[in-house]
């Protein structure tokens, strides 16, 4: 046994000299091992990480949130980089149809999801939140737009979403409850182009889910409430798609919207509950 210290050194002086280099060899040959099995790395230390990508496609009332939700997901799931493309539902419902490649598609439209799972494109969609329509007008209001009555003023003019779109479908139906009839001076392609317009004061009102006012400057837009008897709900599903080429990635995005994460986000948004 070779000993520490003081005595280790009166031992090493009685050792006969032709064993030093013996012993010399065993020290090197012991040291080579070991750093051998130093720097050896592991296997997972040298196993890069695998990227993950998808892509999600949302309605167009969705951008906030769901770039706040992408966000924390990307950084819940290092590696993992989420891409988004957001346009009405009934265009995305569309492009997913005509073969457009993504991973994920969120609807504010259960009749656009309906098309996608018709056409075999996905299954099992599940809603995760809802919303209701309110007029948005300039901050200034010029056009002093006080209640759904009021959009049918002489000289007031309006924008709507073009008819397919599901903010539009919701507008028809706001319309028809109340009685009013609106000739629109303009069609937006999504909520955020009405919502735009509003904001540029090209229009004196515009017909938007309240999330959008919510979301909007205040200083440019302000909204306008609908009674309930007279507005519209709309319910968002949401649902990996078949062709994902990451499935399990699809998937844990998905969970993550139905989250209490996911939910808290959309929630101080202004979206109301899925049920």
């Amino acid at each position: 046994m070779i000993r520490t210290g003081r005595k280790a050194r009166v031992s090493r002086l009685a050792v006969p000299l032709v064993l030093v280099p013996a012993l010399a060899l065993l020290a090197a040959g012991c040291g080579s091992d070991d750093d051998t099995a130093t720097a050896a790395p592991s296997a997972s230390a040298t196993a890069s990480a695998e990227p993950h990508k998808i892509t999600v496609l949302a309605a167009a009332s969705l951008t906030e949130t769901f770039t706040t939700l992408g966000k924390q997901f990307e950084a819940a799931h290092p590696g993992t980089t989420v891409t988004f493309s957001f346009a009405a539902s009934s265009a995305l419902a569309q492009q997913i149809n005509s073969g457009a490649p993504a991973d994920v598609f969120a609807s504010a439209s259960a009749k656009n999801m309906t098309e996608v799972v018709d056409a075999g494109n996905a299954t099992g969609p599940t809603t995760f939140a809802t919303n209701s329509l309110e007029i948005a007008v300039p901050a200034d209001n010029p056009a002093k737009i006080d209640e759904i009555g009021d959009l049918d003023e002489a000289g007031v003019k309006v924008a709507l979403c073009e008819a397919q779109v599901p903010c539009g479908v919701a507008a028809t139906t706001v319309l028809d409850k109340a009685g009013e009839k609106v000739t629109p001076v303009t069609y937006g392609a999504d909520v955020k182009a009405v919502l735009t317009s509003v904001s540029l004061g090209e229009v004196d009102a515009g017909l938007v889910y309240r999330t959008d006012v919510a979301s909007a400057d205040p200083k440019k837009v302000i909204g306008v409430e609908i009674p309930a008897d007279v507005n519209a709900k709309t319910s968002y599903p949401i649902v990996a798609l078949k062709e994902s080429k990451d499935a399990e990635t699809a998937k844990a995005f998905v969970d993550y919207v139905l989250s209490a994460d996911g939910t808290k986000v959309l929630t101080e948004a202004g979206f109301g509950p899925a049920k």
